[in-house]
């Protein structure tokens, strides 16, 4: 199985300003362009394009294709999910929206803290098992944005799933909010194959800050593209057997199928581009915290200071608030408003860093302006 998968989530679109206005004739040509050029695997989830996207899947490929010509992988909506009973409700509901008799790869969707309390609460993972067991689901596991901590935690206690799906790009390798590279690492102690997704982090990488991108076009070739070079990126990694792209266009995805169809891993010197590239962007960064950690150490309001400035950084870097990560790294700790000024975190950080006016400055972007 070729490692580029088709994600259904940012599909053509006939009205930019309404999600479920699919663009179905142009995402008929991009999946037959897909499966002529040898790639089989197709990502939907329930709530993608405003509950649209099974739907688009059914009728741009299952009702246009026989089954064994492809693989298609949906996941059950968690944040949805109030009673046990609900399991079913919404698996029948997927299969009756793909038009299919089984999934070969099926997902709890967007596992994490709270989620993933929820889901033991409810039998999510017993539910994905029974589907495999009965035949209805090949292939289980879920997607998740958390900490490396907590997946280590979830692996450890349900070994049974086959495996996990992963955001993973270059500039989120390091990352103390994403944390790509720890969770990476956890899959592989677990030994579960690795999906990605994200990985031009959102069309980012596609579309890179002045600086980085005339860095990559100095090392790679002024025919080089980035999206390219971030998707074999991920490819790359020994441990993943899956790169999932959100391509909404035909063009896109004629340009990373090109790119993926003789699959090379990337050399050492494109590794060595693509880290200089990332030192770019981060640079922009308004905050050069280290994550250390020494500053939580002292702070009497266990506010997550690493994790905010973190947070604080993505948005100087994306220009969007990260709802998401805000939430589950503001679970359990104080909040920046909590800041009591007393200076102890500052009296231990090594980069020397204002912790104090920083906070405020998050504050007033995160907790006073809303997410």
């Amino acid at each position: 199985m070729k490692k580029l998968g088709f994600g259904t989530m940012r599909l053509p679109l006939l009205d930019s300003s309404d999600v479920t206005s699919i663009d179905y004739e142009q995402m008929c040509m991009m999946a037959d362009l897909f499966l002529e050029q040898g790639f089989t695997y197709f990502d939907t989830a329930y709530p993608y394009h405003g509950e649209h996207s099974e739907e688009a899947v059914r009728r741009c490929l299952v009702e246009r294709y026989p089954r064994g010509s492809y693989v298609l992988a949906d996941k059950m909506p968690i944040l949805r999910v109030k009673s046990a009973d609900d399991y079913k409700r919404y698996f029948d509901e997927q299969i009756s929206r793909c038009g299919v008799a089984d999934f070969d790869y099926y997902l709890l969707h967007n596992m994490g803290k709270e989620r993933y309390i929820n889901t033991v609460k409810y039998g999510g993972f017993e539910f994905i098992q029974k589907m495999k067991e009965q035949g209805c689901v090949k292939k289980t596991g879920f997607s998740y944005h958390d900490d490396a901590q907590l997946l280590d935690r979830i692996l450890t206690e349900h070994p049974e799933v086959d495996f996990v799906q992963l955001q993973i790009n270059y500039l989120d390798w390091d990352s103390i909010v994403i944390q790509s590279g720890a969770c990476y690492e956890v899959a592989c102690k677990h030994h579960k194959p690795v999906a990605v997704m994200e990985p031009v982090k959102g069309g980012l990488l596609a579309r890179l800050p002045e600086k980085a991108m005339q860095a990559f076009k100095e090392g790679a070739g002024e025919e080089a593209s980035p999206a390219a070079f971030a998707i074999r990126y991920a490819a790359s990694l020994d441990n993943v057997f899956m790169v999932l792209s959100g391509m909404s266009a035909y063009e896109q995805l004629k340009e990373n199928t090109a790119a993926m169809r003789d699959f090379k891993p990337l050399d050492e010197k494109e590794q060595a581009l693509l880290k200089n590239v990332a030192a770019i962007v981060n640079s922009s960064t308004a905050i050069e915290c280290t994550a250390c950690g020494y500053c939580m150490e002292e702070c009497p309001k266990n506010i997550n200071i690493p994790a905010y400035f973190g947070l604080y950084n993505l948005y100087g870097i994306t220009g969007k608030k990260t709802q998401m990560y805000y939430e589950r790294h503001s679970m359990e700790h104080g909040k920046a408003m909590d800041c009591l000024h007393c200076g102890k975190c500052e009296r231990v950080c090594p980069q020397h860093l204002d912790i104090r006016g920083y906070l405020e400055k998050y504050a007033d972007l995160y907790e006073k302006s809303g997410n």
